[in-house]
């Protein structure tokens, strides 16, 4: 997807509250809060019955717009209906300021629906943060100009500012931000800027690659799915060995976590990643490792799509301390306790319910 395209599915995102918007001034707020509930339930199970998962920012377009229309019902004054666009504006000021302010790319999340599975580079990640940044900075300034001007301007000065001025300053950031790309923003760097750092592949969740990505980018964007291993060992007295994570480690230092867990490089295949990483943390030679299925596992920080394995091995181990603090074999009856006493990663205890549900323990 090339960076136009990109703008425009972003500006499409906030299309949902915009028809709210048009319709409510040619047919009056009930009319145009029944209209836009029901479109926005026929989507929702649209897009169920065809990708037969729930699309939580559907509802959250429904929502927002059930908020706006019942606050008009229940205030409808002069003074509320000179205000109301500046409500409305708010609410997209709100949006903006958590994509532009936080780790979560809320308005993209919105909009994916209507970008299909299209992974977006991390460059254009950055470029979207930073227009969001720049729509936050005008709305918000536009949201104050239309409170203003309804306390003390004319009639005539409030209806373009709270109206025709909103849909000029918006189409003029979008023109703006086309010309920029077309004719005057440089060439993206090429991935060599990248070369003394670990380079992963961006998946679907069926482990196709569709793109690549730095480990700064992929750390921190939950909307990079990327591959990992995680080898399970078994003592043959049915023992299970987990490592203790390194304090320095950025993410769930000093907790207990799967034997052997890490990233597959760019371009590496499942085998060879899991063999590397079983040999970096604990010095152990992979033999006849036990494939026992795949999936994913999100959270605020990264999206990973888990190969999980297991195999048999009594020791020795020769600990990375770089990596692992310590380790040790439990039984899987002591282990099961800890969960939820914040010992174990939420990924370990994920797994530890998947062995037993697979009858592996």
């Amino acid at each position: 997807m090339n960076r136009n395209e990109l703008l425009k599915n972003f500006a499409i995102g906030f299309i949902p509250l915009f028809v709210f918007i048009i319709a409510d001034e040619f047919w009056g707020t009930e009319v145009s809060l029944v209209v836009a509930v029901a479109v926005g339930l026929i989507y929702f199970f649209y897009y169920w019955l065809r990708h037969r998962r729930i699309e939580k920012m559907i509802l959250l377009d429904t929502a927002l717009i059930v908020l706006l229309g019942g606050i008009s019902i229940a205030l409808h004054n002069a003074l509320f209906f000179k205000l109301k666009p500046a409500l409305v504006e708010a609410i997209l000021v709100g949006l903006l300021g958590v994509h532009a302010f936080s780790s979560r790319p809320i308005l993209l999340q919105m909009s994916q629906r209507y970008m299909g599975d299209v992974t977006i580079p991390p460059q254009q990640m950055q470029l979207l943060k930073k227009l969001s940044l720049l729509l936050f900075a005008v709305f918000a300034a536009h949201t104050a100009l239309i409170v203003y001007a309804a306390y003390f301007w004319s009639e005539e000065a409030w209806a373009f500012i709270s109206g025709g001025l909103f849909y000029i300053l918006f189409a003029v950031i979008m023109v703006g931000q086309w010309i920029y790309l077309k004719f005057f923003r440089k060439p993206e760097p090429p991935p060599a800027m990248f070369s003394d750092e670990e380079i992963f592949d961006i998946v679907d969740e069926n482990g196709k690659v569709i793109g690549q990505a730095p480990r700064s980018a992929v750390h921190g964007n939950n909307q990079l799915l990327h591959p990992v291993v995680h080898l399970h060992i078994f003592h043959k007295n049915g023992k299970l060995y987990l490592q203790k994570r390194a304090r320095s480690k950025d993410l769930y230092p000093g907790l207990w976590d799967t034997a052997v867990g890490g990233h597959v490089r760019s371009g590496e295949d499942i085998e060879s990643a899991l063999a590397r990483e079983a040999q970096e943390e604990l010095g152990v030679a992979v033999n006849n490792a036990q494939f026992l299925l795949r999936y994913v596992i999100r959270n605020a920080y990264e999206s990973e799509l888990v190969y999980l394995f297991k195999m048999t091995y009594n020791g020795p181990f020769r600990i990375n301390r770089e990596e692992v603090e310590v380790g040790r074999f439990w039984t899987f009856f002591e282990a099961k306790k800890m969960i939820g006493q914040k010992i174990f990663t939420p990924n370990l205890e994920q797994e530890l319910l998947l062995l037993e549900r697979m009858k592996v323990v």
